[in-house]
Protein backbone atom coordinates (compact mmCIF):
# COMPACT_ATOMS: atom_id res chain seq x y z
CA UNK A 1 0.00 0.00 0.00
CA UNK A 2 1.90 3.06 -1.23
CA UNK A 3 0.47 5.94 0.77
CA UNK A 4 3.87 7.35 1.75
CA UNK A 5 7.14 6.15 0.28
CA UNK A 6 8.97 3.72 2.58
CA UNK A 7 12.52 2.43 2.07
CA UNK A 8 11.03 -0.74 0.59
CA UNK A 9 8.89 1.14 -1.90
CA UNK A 10 11.76 3.43 -2.87
CA UNK A 11 13.92 0.43 -3.63
CA UNK A 12 11.18 -1.20 -5.68
CA UNK A 13 10.72 1.96 -7.73
CA UNK A 14 14.47 2.05 -8.29
CA UNK A 15 14.25 -1.43 -9.79
CA UNK A 16 12.48 0.11 -12.76
CA UNK A 17 14.68 1.90 -15.27
CA UNK A 18 12.41 4.91 -15.70
CA UNK A 19 10.75 5.99 -12.43
CA UNK A 20 9.28 9.46 -12.09
CA UNK A 21 10.24 12.52 -14.04
CA UNK A 22 13.64 12.74 -15.68
CA UNK A 23 15.37 14.26 -18.67
CA UNK A 24 16.89 12.17 -21.45
CA UNK A 25 20.65 11.83 -21.89
CA UNK A 26 22.23 14.41 -24.20
CA UNK A 27 23.40 11.84 -26.76
CA UNK A 28 21.74 8.63 -27.87
CA UNK A 29 23.42 5.39 -26.77
CA UNK A 30 25.27 3.69 -29.62
CA UNK A 31 24.24 0.18 -28.58
CA UNK A 32 21.24 -1.75 -27.31
CA UNK A 33 21.32 -3.06 -23.75
CA UNK A 34 19.38 -5.33 -21.39
CA UNK A 35 19.61 -5.68 -17.62
CA UNK A 36 18.17 -8.37 -15.34
CA UNK A 37 18.14 -7.66 -11.59
CA UNK A 38 16.96 -9.37 -8.44
CA UNK A 39 16.38 -7.39 -5.24
CA UNK A 40 15.89 -8.83 -1.76
CA UNK A 41 14.74 -6.43 0.97
CA UNK A 42 14.21 -7.13 4.67
CA UNK A 43 13.35 -4.62 7.37
CA UNK A 44 12.99 -5.04 11.10
CA UNK A 45 12.27 -3.38 14.42
CA UNK A 46 13.50 -4.53 17.84
CA UNK A 47 12.20 -8.03 18.48
CA UNK A 48 10.32 -8.28 15.17
CA UNK A 49 11.18 -8.99 11.54
CA UNK A 50 8.81 -6.96 9.39
CA UNK A 51 8.51 -6.70 5.63
CA UNK A 52 10.32 -9.01 3.20
CA UNK A 53 10.35 -8.05 -0.48
CA UNK A 54 11.55 -10.21 -3.38
CA UNK A 55 11.72 -8.24 -6.59
CA UNK A 56 12.96 -9.41 -10.02
CA UNK A 57 13.10 -6.80 -12.81
CA UNK A 58 14.11 -6.46 -16.45
CA UNK A 59 15.01 -3.25 -18.32
CA UNK A 60 15.90 -2.75 -21.98
CA UNK A 61 17.17 0.17 -24.08
CA UNK A 62 17.01 0.02 -27.88
CA UNK A 63 18.36 2.74 -30.22
CA UNK A 64 16.44 2.93 -33.50
CA UNK A 65 17.68 4.57 -36.73
CA UNK A 66 20.19 6.71 -34.84
CA UNK A 67 17.47 9.18 -33.79
CA UNK A 68 15.09 7.28 -31.54
CA UNK A 69 15.57 5.50 -28.22
CA UNK A 70 13.05 3.05 -26.77
CA UNK A 71 13.36 2.21 -23.07
CA UNK A 72 11.16 -0.19 -21.13
CA UNK A 73 11.14 -1.86 -17.73
CA UNK A 74 9.02 -4.37 -15.86
CA UNK A 75 9.18 -5.41 -12.21
CA UNK A 76 7.30 -7.91 -10.07
CA UNK A 77 7.32 -7.74 -6.28
CA UNK A 78 6.25 -10.19 -3.62
CA UNK A 79 5.74 -8.58 -0.19
CA UNK A 80 5.10 -10.39 3.06
CA UNK A 81 5.49 -9.72 6.76
CA UNK A 82 4.16 -7.37 9.43
CA UNK A 83 3.08 -3.75 9.27
CA UNK A 84 5.22 -1.35 11.37
CA UNK A 85 5.00 -0.72 15.07
CA UNK A 86 3.97 2.78 15.96
CA UNK A 87 6.36 3.17 18.88
CA UNK A 88 8.72 1.03 20.94
CA UNK A 89 6.09 0.02 23.50
CA UNK A 90 3.07 0.22 21.21
CA UNK A 91 2.92 -2.45 18.53
CA UNK A 92 -0.05 -1.98 16.22
CA UNK A 93 1.49 -4.66 13.99
CA UNK A 94 -0.46 -7.07 11.78
CA UNK A 95 0.47 -9.62 9.11
CA UNK A 96 0.23 -8.88 5.39
CA UNK A 97 1.05 -10.40 2.00
CA UNK A 98 0.75 -8.84 -1.43
CA UNK A 99 1.93 -8.98 -5.03
CA UNK A 100 2.82 -5.89 -7.05
CA UNK A 101 3.59 -5.52 -10.76
CA UNK A 102 4.90 -2.42 -12.48
CA UNK A 103 5.95 -1.39 -15.96
CA UNK A 104 7.44 1.69 -17.60
CA UNK A 105 8.01 2.65 -21.23
CA UNK A 106 9.63 5.75 -22.67
CA UNK A 107 10.33 6.90 -26.24
CA UNK A 108 12.91 9.62 -26.92
CA UNK A 109 13.57 11.52 -30.15
CA UNK A 110 17.04 13.06 -30.63
CA UNK A 111 17.19 16.16 -32.85
CA UNK A 112 20.60 17.83 -32.98
CA UNK A 113 21.23 19.33 -29.54
CA UNK A 114 17.67 18.67 -28.35
CA UNK A 115 15.61 15.70 -27.13
CA UNK A 116 11.89 15.12 -26.66
CA UNK A 117 10.58 12.18 -24.58
CA UNK A 118 7.19 10.70 -23.77
CA UNK A 119 6.59 8.01 -21.16
CA UNK A 120 3.91 5.94 -19.48
CA UNK A 121 3.91 3.85 -16.31
CA UNK A 122 1.62 1.42 -14.49
CA UNK A 123 1.78 -0.13 -11.04
CA UNK A 124 -0.81 -2.47 -9.59
CA UNK A 125 -1.37 -4.52 -6.46
CA UNK A 126 -4.30 -5.97 -4.57
CA UNK A 127 -5.49 -2.66 -3.10
CA UNK A 128 -3.65 0.04 -5.05
CA UNK A 129 -3.42 0.89 -8.77
CA UNK A 130 -1.49 3.74 -10.32
CA UNK A 131 -1.19 5.06 -13.89
CA UNK A 132 1.11 7.87 -14.99
CA UNK A 133 2.12 9.80 -18.11
CA UNK A 134 5.12 12.07 -18.60
CA UNK A 135 6.59 14.42 -21.22
CA UNK A 136 10.07 15.94 -21.14
CA UNK A 137 12.63 17.75 -23.28
CA UNK A 138 16.23 18.98 -23.17
CA UNK A 139 18.29 21.52 -25.09
CA UNK A 140 22.09 21.90 -25.03
CA UNK A 141 24.20 24.90 -25.97
CA UNK A 142 26.39 24.74 -29.06
CA UNK A 143 29.50 23.88 -27.03
CA UNK A 144 27.52 21.18 -25.13
CA UNK A 145 28.74 22.58 -21.82
CA UNK A 146 25.26 23.55 -20.61
CA UNK A 147 22.07 21.52 -20.90
CA UNK A 148 18.65 22.60 -19.72
CA UNK A 149 15.58 20.42 -19.37
CA UNK A 150 11.93 20.48 -18.36
CA UNK A 151 9.51 17.65 -17.60
CA UNK A 152 5.87 17.31 -16.58
CA UNK A 153 3.93 14.31 -15.36
CA UNK A 154 0.46 13.32 -14.23
CA UNK A 155 -0.66 10.27 -12.26
CA UNK A 156 -3.97 8.81 -11.13
CA UNK A 157 -4.09 6.38 -8.20
CA UNK A 158 -7.03 4.27 -7.02
CA UNK A 159 -7.05 3.02 -3.41
CA UNK A 160 -9.39 0.17 -2.39
CA UNK A 161 -8.17 -1.49 0.83
CA UNK A 162 -9.24 -5.04 1.60
CA UNK A 163 -10.67 -3.80 4.92
CA UNK A 164 -13.29 -1.82 2.94
CA UNK A 165 -12.77 1.18 5.22
CA UNK A 166 -12.83 3.19 1.99
CA UNK A 167 -13.76 2.05 -1.52
CA UNK A 168 -12.41 3.45 -4.77
CA UNK A 169 -10.70 6.47 -3.25
CA UNK A 170 -8.54 8.40 -5.71
CA UNK A 171 -5.48 10.57 -5.71
CA UNK A 172 -4.44 12.80 -8.62
CA UNK A 173 -0.95 14.25 -8.88
CA UNK A 174 0.59 16.79 -11.25
CA UNK A 175 4.33 17.39 -11.08
CA UNK A 176 6.99 19.27 -12.98
CA UNK A 177 10.76 19.42 -12.92
CA UNK A 178 13.24 21.97 -14.31
CA UNK A 179 16.88 20.95 -14.60
CA UNK A 180 20.18 22.45 -15.67
CA UNK A 181 23.50 20.65 -16.08
CA UNK A 182 26.78 22.57 -16.33
CA UNK A 183 30.22 21.25 -17.26
CA UNK A 184 32.55 23.20 -14.98
CA UNK A 185 35.89 21.66 -15.95
CA UNK A 186 37.12 18.55 -17.74
CA UNK A 187 36.65 16.71 -14.45
CA UNK A 188 33.65 18.43 -12.84
CA UNK A 189 29.94 18.47 -13.69
CA UNK A 190 27.25 20.24 -11.65
CA UNK A 191 23.53 19.53 -12.00
CA UNK A 192 20.55 21.21 -10.32
CA UNK A 193 16.91 20.04 -10.31
CA UNK A 194 13.88 21.98 -9.08
CA UNK A 195 10.75 19.85 -8.66
CA UNK A 196 7.18 20.57 -7.58
CA UNK A 197 4.30 18.18 -6.99
CA UNK A 198 0.61 18.99 -6.48
CA UNK A 199 -1.51 16.13 -5.12
CA UNK A 200 -5.25 16.05 -4.49
CA UNK A 201 -7.28 13.20 -3.05
CA UNK A 202 -6.77 10.41 -0.52
CA UNK A 203 -3.52 10.48 1.47
CA UNK A 204 -4.57 8.66 4.68
CA UNK A 205 -3.57 5.11 5.57
CA UNK A 206 -6.78 3.02 5.65
CA UNK A 207 -5.07 0.24 7.61
CA UNK A 208 -4.46 2.47 10.64
CA UNK A 209 -7.43 3.13 12.94
CA UNK A 210 -6.46 6.69 13.89
CA UNK A 211 -5.17 8.17 10.64
CA UNK A 212 -6.80 11.15 8.95
CA UNK A 213 -4.57 13.28 6.74
CA UNK A 214 -5.27 16.34 4.56
CA UNK A 215 -6.67 15.67 1.09
CA UNK A 216 -4.16 18.07 -0.45
CA UNK A 217 -0.38 17.76 -0.50
CA UNK A 218 1.97 20.09 -2.34
CA UNK A 219 5.71 19.50 -2.19
CA UNK A 220 8.81 21.25 -3.51
CA UNK A 221 12.37 19.96 -3.65
CA UNK A 222 15.78 21.11 -4.84
CA UNK A 223 18.42 18.53 -5.77
CA UNK A 224 22.05 19.52 -6.31
CA UNK A 225 24.56 17.01 -7.72
CA UNK A 226 28.30 17.32 -8.27
CA UNK A 227 30.41 14.70 -10.04
CA UNK A 228 34.21 14.80 -9.99
CA UNK A 229 36.61 12.53 -11.90
CA UNK A 230 40.07 11.73 -10.51
CA UNK A 231 43.33 10.98 -12.33
CA UNK A 232 43.18 7.28 -11.40
CA UNK A 233 39.85 6.83 -13.21
CA UNK A 234 37.70 6.89 -10.08
CA UNK A 235 34.73 9.24 -9.69
CA UNK A 236 33.05 10.92 -6.74
CA UNK A 237 29.31 11.55 -7.04
CA UNK A 238 27.81 13.73 -4.32
CA UNK A 239 24.33 15.20 -3.79
CA UNK A 240 22.22 17.36 -1.49
CA UNK A 241 18.41 17.47 -1.52
CA UNK A 242 16.11 19.94 0.26
CA UNK A 243 12.41 19.08 0.58
CA UNK A 244 9.32 20.80 1.98
CA UNK A 245 5.59 20.06 1.79
CA UNK A 246 2.24 21.35 3.00
CA UNK A 247 2.01 18.52 5.56
CA UNK A 248 4.66 20.49 7.46
CA UNK A 249 7.54 18.10 6.77
CA UNK A 250 10.96 19.63 6.09
CA UNK A 251 13.72 17.25 5.03
CA UNK A 252 17.38 17.24 4.04
CA UNK A 253 19.38 14.47 2.36
CA UNK A 254 23.16 14.26 1.86
CA UNK A 255 24.64 11.52 -0.31
CA UNK A 256 28.01 10.48 -1.71
CA UNK A 257 29.44 7.51 -3.57
CA UNK A 258 32.93 6.81 -4.86
CA UNK A 259 33.35 4.50 -7.86
CA UNK A 260 36.84 3.01 -7.98
CA UNK A 261 37.96 0.87 -10.97
CA UNK A 262 40.29 -2.01 -10.11
CA UNK A 263 42.51 -4.24 -12.20
CA UNK A 264 41.04 -6.99 -14.34
CA UNK A 265 37.66 -5.37 -15.03
CA UNK A 266 36.56 -5.04 -11.40
CA UNK A 267 35.10 -1.94 -9.75
CA UNK A 268 33.92 -1.13 -6.21
CA UNK A 269 31.55 1.65 -5.16
CA UNK A 270 31.10 2.45 -1.46
CA UNK A 271 28.25 4.86 -0.67
CA UNK A 272 26.72 6.75 2.25
CA UNK A 273 23.47 8.69 2.60
CA UNK A 274 22.19 10.78 5.53
CA UNK A 275 18.57 11.90 5.94
CA UNK A 276 16.61 14.02 8.43
CA UNK A 277 13.03 15.31 8.60
CA UNK A 278 10.70 17.27 10.88
CA UNK A 279 7.30 15.90 11.86
CA UNK A 280 4.06 16.57 10.00
CA UNK A 281 1.79 19.20 11.52
CA UNK A 282 -0.87 16.60 12.34
CA UNK A 283 1.47 13.92 13.75
CA UNK A 284 0.93 12.94 17.40
CA UNK A 285 2.90 10.82 19.85
CA UNK A 286 0.42 8.06 20.73
CA UNK A 287 -0.54 6.76 24.15
CA UNK A 288 -1.80 3.27 25.00
CA UNK A 289 -5.43 2.94 26.08
CA UNK A 290 -6.11 -0.15 28.21
CA UNK A 291 -9.72 -0.41 26.98
CA UNK A 292 -9.39 0.30 23.27
CA UNK A 293 -5.78 -0.59 22.53
CA UNK A 294 -3.32 1.55 20.60
CA UNK A 295 -2.57 4.04 19.29
CA UNK A 296 -4.62 6.97 20.53
CA UNK A 297 -3.68 10.63 20.78
CA UNK A 298 -3.93 12.27 24.21
CA UNK A 299 -7.51 13.37 24.80
CA UNK A 300 -8.82 11.36 21.83
CA UNK A 301 -12.58 11.61 21.21
CA UNK A 302 -14.06 8.64 19.35
CA UNK A 303 -15.44 9.60 15.93
CA UNK A 304 -13.54 12.86 15.64
CA UNK A 305 -12.73 14.11 12.12
CA UNK A 306 -9.68 16.09 13.21
CA UNK A 307 -6.47 15.64 11.21
CA UNK A 308 -4.13 13.22 12.97
CA UNK A 309 -1.68 10.39 12.36
CA UNK A 310 0.68 8.30 14.48
CA UNK A 311 2.39 6.87 11.40
CA UNK A 312 6.12 6.72 12.11
CA UNK A 313 6.82 8.03 8.60
CA UNK A 314 5.10 11.29 9.60
CA UNK A 315 7.31 11.68 12.70
CA UNK A 316 10.54 13.64 13.21
CA UNK A 317 13.53 11.34 12.74
CA UNK A 318 16.89 10.87 11.06
CA UNK A 319 18.33 8.01 9.03
CA UNK A 320 21.67 6.77 7.72
CA UNK A 321 22.41 4.37 4.85
CA UNK A 322 25.73 2.74 4.01
CA UNK A 323 26.25 0.60 0.95
CA UNK A 324 28.78 -1.21 -1.22
CA UNK A 325 28.59 -2.28 -4.86
CA UNK A 326 31.04 -4.68 -6.51
CA UNK A 327 30.94 -4.99 -10.31
CA UNK A 328 32.82 -6.96 -12.95
CA UNK A 329 32.82 -6.20 -16.67
CA UNK A 330 33.56 -8.80 -19.33
CA UNK A 331 35.24 -7.93 -22.63
CA UNK A 332 32.23 -9.00 -24.70
CA UNK A 333 29.81 -6.43 -23.21
CA UNK A 334 28.48 -8.53 -20.33
CA UNK A 335 28.72 -7.22 -16.77
CA UNK A 336 27.59 -8.41 -13.36
CA UNK A 337 27.22 -6.64 -10.03
CA UNK A 338 26.30 -7.31 -6.42
CA UNK A 339 25.12 -4.46 -4.19
CA UNK A 340 24.16 -4.30 -0.52
CA UNK A 341 22.82 -1.46 1.64
CA UNK A 342 22.13 -1.12 5.35
CA UNK A 343 19.58 1.46 6.53
CA UNK A 344 18.90 2.66 10.10
CA UNK A 345 16.20 5.13 11.22
CA UNK A 346 15.90 6.56 14.73
CA UNK A 347 14.70 9.74 16.44
CA UNK A 348 18.22 10.34 17.73
CA UNK A 349 19.69 10.64 14.21
CA UNK A 350 17.68 13.78 13.45
CA UNK A 351 19.90 16.79 12.76
CA UNK A 352 19.72 19.97 14.81
CA UNK A 353 17.23 18.78 17.41
CA UNK A 354 15.57 15.77 18.96
CA UNK A 355 13.22 13.55 17.01
CA UNK A 356 9.76 12.41 18.04
CA UNK A 357 9.92 10.64 21.43
CA UNK A 358 9.34 6.92 21.78
CA UNK A 359 9.95 5.93 18.16
CA UNK A 360 10.94 2.33 17.66
CA UNK A 361 14.24 1.91 15.81
CA UNK A 362 13.79 0.86 12.18
CA UNK A 363 16.43 -1.14 10.23
CA UNK A 364 16.51 -2.40 6.66
CA UNK A 365 18.93 -4.57 4.67
CA UNK A 366 18.94 -4.92 0.88
CA UNK A 367 20.81 -7.19 -1.50
CA UNK A 368 20.75 -6.74 -5.26
CA UNK A 369 22.28 -8.96 -7.96
CA UNK A 370 22.29 -7.80 -11.58
CA UNK A 371 23.41 -9.04 -14.97
CA UNK A 372 23.54 -6.79 -18.04
CA UNK A 373 24.58 -7.00 -21.67
CA UNK A 374 25.48 -4.20 -24.06
CA UNK A 375 25.81 -4.91 -27.75
CA UNK A 376 28.71 -2.93 -29.15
Amino acid sequence: MAQTTTPAQALMLAALALPGLQAAAETIPDAASISVDYLHYQDSQPGMDRITVRSPSVTVALPVAGQWLLEAGVVGDHLSGATPRYHTSVSGASRMSDERTGADVRVTRYVGRATVSAGAAYSGENDYHSRALSLSGTLATEDRNTTGGFAIGVSNDVISPVTKTVVGERRHTFEWMATVEQVLTQRDVLKADLSHSRGRGYFSDPYKFVDNRPRERDSTSVLLRWNHAFNDGSALRSSYRWYTDTFGIRAHTLGAEWEKPLAGGWAVTPAVRLYTQSKADFYFDPVYDSNFGAPFPPGYVFGTTALMSADQRMAAFGAATVGLKVAYGFSDGWSVHVKTERYRQTAGLRWGGSGSPGLSRFDAQTWQVGLSKQWR
